[in-house]
């Protein structure tokens, strides 16, 4: 059985499925997903099926929150306290995807996921979560809302690694192109956490200033080796 982690998949269903693909994910895998299913893609709603679909074909699939699961599920409580320019780039994608004018519109199965998604999740060697962790507290799992939205930049010189002991924290949400990933991964053992984030959805025109991004990127925990997918939506 392999543990493999996925992260910021962001609408780009056909991309995801190709690097499922790739992996030849089975049954007997256990796949991670560190969030950030919706916004900015062509598909956020197929994303999240995708999942559904998985789950009841008996793939074991963990999903974590990420900050755009926060802004959809903020917007879908009437919340829109400086979301407008997202409410009329990201989260338009978001709403056209499920074919709805608000995210209040969303069909409630769909919030409720979102709603039940945990903030990380701990497995054997590892910390899993989307954005990072506090380290200016004792206990850096106690602050729910820098887990999502915290940048790398922000927490990477802060580890403690007195606190982290032999575990390694696996993380999305900053982009990075795939050569600083593998760099990262050159360290791992060393730095002792990674971001998977390669930028898939930067891939579109409309990002043309994200150099470097455009890829999907896997860790097999198991195994410890990293896949790419390049955004082929």
């Amino acid at each position: 059985m392999r543990k493999i982690a996925i992260t910021d998949i962001h609408g780009c269903k056909k991309t995801f499925l190709a690097l499922l693909d790739k992996l030849s994910l089975s049954r007997s895998d256990e796949l991670f997903l560190l969030g950030d299913y919706v916004d900015r893609g062509p598909d956020s709603k197929g994303v999240i099926d995708l999942v559904f679909e998985l789950r009841e074909k008996g793939y074991a699939v963990q999903c974590l929150r990420g900050n755009h699961e926060e802004l959809v599920l903020r917007a879908a409580g009437n919340d829109f306290t400086g979301l407008e320019r997202w409410v009329l780039s990201d989260g338009k994608k978001t709403m056209d995807s499920f074919g709805v004018s608000q995210c209040s519109e969303i069909p409630p199965k769909y919030l409720e996921f979102m709603q039940s998604l945990p903030y990380y999740i701990e497995t054997e060697g590892y910390i899993l979560v989307h954005g990072g962790l506090d380290f200016s507290r004792p206990d850096p799992l106690s602050n729910l809302e820098v887990m999502c939205w915290i940048r790398n930049w922000d927490w990477y010189g802060q580890v403690q690694y007195d606190w982290l002991g032999d575990r390694t924290i696996l993380h999305g949400h900053t982009p990075m192109a795939t050569q600083h990933i593998e760099n990262q991964y050159l360290s791992l053992d060393i730095d002792r956490y990674l971001d998977l984030d390669a930028g898939c959805v930067f891939a579109e025109q409309r990002f043309s200033n994200k150099e470097g991004l455009g890829v999907l990127c896997a860790f097999d925990m198991s195994n410890r080796t990293l896949e790419f997918q390049p955004y082929v939506d």
